[in-house]
């Protein structure tokens, strides 16, 4: 993503903010594993979709008048021992060529200089990101920011600016676009090699080693999450990690993976028997998803509500198993179909936007359908990237085999 990217979605968001009011956005904090390891850090992607920035313990600050709008971006100081173990800090002069924000300081001004701010008489409102996942999540800095506000500057009026970004998230820009689909020709890459490789026998972890290796070749950014590949009984947990299992002959390999490119996810499933043919109540439930997955294809186009999507992939895909002899009845469809059908992708596997009323040319969501049969041991889901159109949609993740003629003859330039 550009300078430029991150300077358009700053002024849009200003733009939906009301006047004479302050915004104060955090990157986030190392988070601690164990002893004196931390797990790599994560860029809060609200900051990120606004700055283009991955360094911790950031903070932007934009005061917003009638008249304009002045930013300043707060960063850690220069540290040469640390950032001989940890690596280089963004420095003070680099921050306007990469981002657009001219004014910087460290981090050891902040708590002054917010004070002055909020002091001045300038100001009536101030908006945080405040976005918690469950009740009992500890705080955030917005959050404690927030409590902070409200006992020694209860003048202001604490507003969330959470859901002003998660609906600006929901329309990709076309530089988004294009990075999300350099992101699924890895990830079509690493389904394939996974593909090839497959036989009877092998691991979970050989599976995951293959993709692993293979988005090794492309960039340092490798998964969009940690994939899921299972075979046999394990592809009826639907988020596995553990990668212990053993695919035996006629298991179907499941695997719901993704590449990064840019910050941009992707999120794809394919299943696959891993001996590379299809029995036949293999194949009778495949042709099922891969038809209700076509027909959504077909019928997604602006306009149309996103409700519809789930509850359509649902019920077009009972009828599909009701005419193959699956189940005879609506109220038996959840002991077959598990989950939702559709979530946005983006910055986030499953974005976090504004779910829209209506679907509109620029969103990116997944068109995901899994069928799991305990009975019968069979378990898999086709995921798909679906990019609506000024008029339709076109799913971005064509190109990774998804009948069952496709899968089988691409399985058959395998090794074994």
């Amino acid at each position: 993503m550009t300078r430029d990217f991150h300077v358009n979605n700053r002024n849009r968001l200003y733009n939906r903010l009301k006047k004479n009011s302050v915004l104060v956005l955090f990157s986030g904090k190392q988070v601690r594993k164990t002893a004196d390891e931390y797990y790599p850090f994560w860029a809060d992607r609200n900051f990120l979709y606004l700055t283009g920035l991955h360094q911790q313990e950031m903070v932007l600050v934009a005061e917003i008048s009638e008249t304009d709008v002045r930013e300043t971006l707060y960063l850690l100081p220069p540290d040469a021992r640390l950032e001989r173990w940890t690596g280089v800090r963004v420095k003070t002069w680099e921050v306007d060529d990469l981002t657009g924000i001219a004014d910087c300081k460290y981090l050891d001004s902040l708590e002054t200089d917010l004070h002055k701010i909020f002091l001045s008489g300038n100001y009536e409102s101030l908006y945080l990101d405040l976005n918690r996942l469950t009740p009992d999540e500890p705080d955030s800095p917005a959050y404690t920011l927030c409590k902070k506000v409200q006992s020694v500057y209860p003048f202001l009026t604490i507003q969330s600016v959470t859901r002003d970004i998660r609906t600006l998230r929901a329309i990709k820009q076309p530089c988004e676009i294009e990075a999300m689909k350099k992101a699924e020709e890895i990830t079509r890459a690493g389904i394939l090699a996974m593909m090839h490789a497959s036989k009877p026998g092998m691991y979970e972890y050989q599976y995951k080693a293959l993709w692993d290796y293979t988005l090794g070749q492309y960039s340092p950014e490798g998964s969009a999450f940690p994939p899921i590949i299972s075979a046999g009984k394990n592809n009826f947990c639907i988020h596995y990690y553990d990668y212990t299992g053993q695919a035996t002959d006629g298991d179907m390999v499941l695997n719901d993976v993704g590449a990064k490119w840019d910050d941009h996810m992707t999120d794809v499933s394919r299943g696959w028997p891993c001996n590379g043919r299809f029995s036949d109540r293999q194949k009778l439930l495949y042709e099922c998803v891969y038809a209700t997955s076509n027909y959504m294809f077909d019928l997604i186009k602006p306009g149309m509500p996103m409700k519809d999507v789930d509850a359509t992939i649902r019920r077009y895909n009972f009828e599909r198993l009701k005419d193959a002899g699956v189940l005879d009845k609506w109220e038996d469809i959840g002991t077959y179909m598990w989950h939702g059908g559709a979530h946005h992708v983006g910055y986030d596997t499953h974005d976090e936007v504004v779910l829209p009323e209506t679907i509109a040319p620029g969103m990116v969501f997944c068109v995901d359908i899994g069928v799991y049969h305990e009975e019968w041991g069979i378990g898999f889901r086709l995921e798909d990237n679906c990019l609506v159109t000024e008029d339709g949609c076109v799913n971005l993740s064509a190109a990774t085999p998804r009948s069952v003629r496709e899968i089988e003859d691409e399985m058959k330039k395998g090794l074994f």
